[in-house]
């Protein structure tokens, strides 16, 4: 199974280290596999399921970053442990998810020790730097209905579903406005036939 999802791990000794140290996990919607302000320990490598990722500000505001799905892992986790600096975001599981835990300690190893680990961790915060600039660029430049559009379709396609199943202060949340701001605009996709509103349930249409 590790072998099939991270295929692109070549190394035989790399390989077998995975599946000799790696602990494999399964963890329920809204467990919490990264905790902002702490010293991460644990690196995900998610094997099955969706992980979300938001920057969370000291008022309580959260702004959505991105998903981590099957084959890949967090970069602000790879980033901050070679760094040993403090974690700067949450990470929670959106769908149930298993992963495979490998430490801090053993992902610096394997970056001066194997060349397909340290391609997977250049290449996983080179595109995560590409999807925090785009998050960025939402809230500067976009107007939050078309944020609030783009986000539920995307979530939509993450989850592979066309039924969301959330609250309308889970989304609000997620892109940093109000609940008030979310529920309105939410009422007038619903009247322009683009989605179906019913209690902490939204079907796209």
């Amino acid at each position: 199974m590790i072998a099939d999802v991270f295929d692109f791990l070549t190394e035989a000794g790399l390989r077998e280290e995975l599946e000799e140290k790696g602990v494999h996990l399964k963890m329920p919607v809204g467990k919490i596999v990264v905790e902002p302000n702490k010293y991460i320990k644990v690196i995900p490598l998610v094997i099955k399921g969706t992980v979300k990722v938001i920057r969370q500000t000291e008022n309580g505001n959260e702004l959505f970053i991105y998903y981590i799905q099957a084959g890949e892992s967090c970069a602000v986790s790879l980033s901050t442990t070679l760094m040993d600096k403090l974690s700067n975001i949450k990470a929670i599981v959106e769908e149930d998810v298993e992963l495979i835990a490998v430490t801090s300690s053993l992902s610096r190893e394997w970056f001066e020790k194997y060349a397909s680990w340290r391609m997977f961790v250049l290449k996983t915060m080179d595109h995560r730097y590409d999807e925090i600039i785009n998050a960025l660029d939402n809230v500067a430049f976009k107007k939050i209905e078309e944020r609030l559009l783009e986000h539920l379709k995307s979530k939509a396609e993450i989850m592979q579903t066309t039924t969301l199943i959330l609250t309308h202060q889970e989304i609000a949340m997620e892109l940093s406005t109000s609940r008030e701001v979310v529920s309105r605009l939410l009422k007038a996709f619903e009247q322009r036939g683009l989605i179906r509103l019913s209690r902490n349930k939204i079907d796209i249409l």
